[in-house]
């Protein structure tokens, strides 16, 4: 069964795909453009929070981005791996399944281990869903081969230099709504849980900084910035900013 969609943004735990490329998200939505959305683990091992608590705060959050679907695949997390057949497979059959021209997915390097691992297994994971002699199916159904036209890695902790940057003025209210919704990971000034690197109001803050650092580098209010796995070819230079 295909569910033909534009854009597939992947993220290893629950909330990356909110902090890396929720507004990037929302501004394509508006567009038009069909997104959906695949979190590989529960973020189990989390500080904060359960896994349980996670799958709501994510079906709260892709309430407010649009998202036309998000799943979980419930791969184990902290031990994701890029030479995982098994986690490839799987991916696999949802590359093949939803058709995306686009993914989007975890920084090609991060301070959680998890997040390049999960990029290199993703982009690994999108080549192979081209190659015909690998045989998957869903439901009993055989799958044909189908490889995303790019596959894009939004930027997370570390300040990674981007190879461009989306312009999501406008959509940046609509991005902190959606990392806020995970309140259990966030900063709550009631919450009784440990403090971790990212439960701060200054974490909070950074986000928005971030998307004003990287839209003043093009003149705009706030960006999001990607890298990509292969040179990023334009039709046109007037759609340049």
């Amino acid at each position: 069964m295909i569910n033909k969609i534009d854009i597939l943004a992947i993220g290893v735990h629950p909330d990356d795909i909110e902090l890396g490329c929720a507004g990037t998200i929302v501004k394509h939505i508006e567009l038009g453009f069909t997104v959906g959305g695949l979190d590989l683990t529960q973020g189990e091992l989390g500080t904060r929070g359960s896994a349980e608590l996670r799958l709501v705060e994510s079906n709260n959050a892709s309430k407010i981005m649009g998202l036309t679907f998000r799943e979980n695949l419930g791969f184990e997390d902290g031990f994701v791996t890029a030479d995982n057949k098994q986690y490839q497979l799987e991916i696999v059959k949802k590359i093949r399944q939803y058709q995306p021209t686009i993914v989007l997915c975890n920084a090609i390097e991060d301070r959680h281990p998890d997040h390049s691992r999960s990029a290199s297994l993703v982009s690994t994971a999108c080549f192979l869903a081209g190659l015909p002699k690998i045989e998957t199916a869903i439901n009993g159904e055989t799958q044909g081969a189908w490889r995303p036209k790019q596959v894009l890695h939004y930027i997370q902790w570390k300040p990674i230099k981007p190879d461009f940057v989306i312009d999501i003025s406008g959509c940046l209210d609509a991005k902190i709504s959606a990392v806020k919704a995970y309140k259990s990971q966030f900063h709550d000034p009631n919450s009784e849980e440990p403090e971790t690197p990212i439960s701060s109001q200054q974490f909070i803050d950074s986000v928005k900084y971030r998307a004003s650092d990287l839209g003043r580098l093009v003149g705009v209010d706030y960006a999001e910035g990607f890298t990509s796995d292969k040179v990023i070819g334009l039709d046109r230079l007037d759609n340049l900013l």
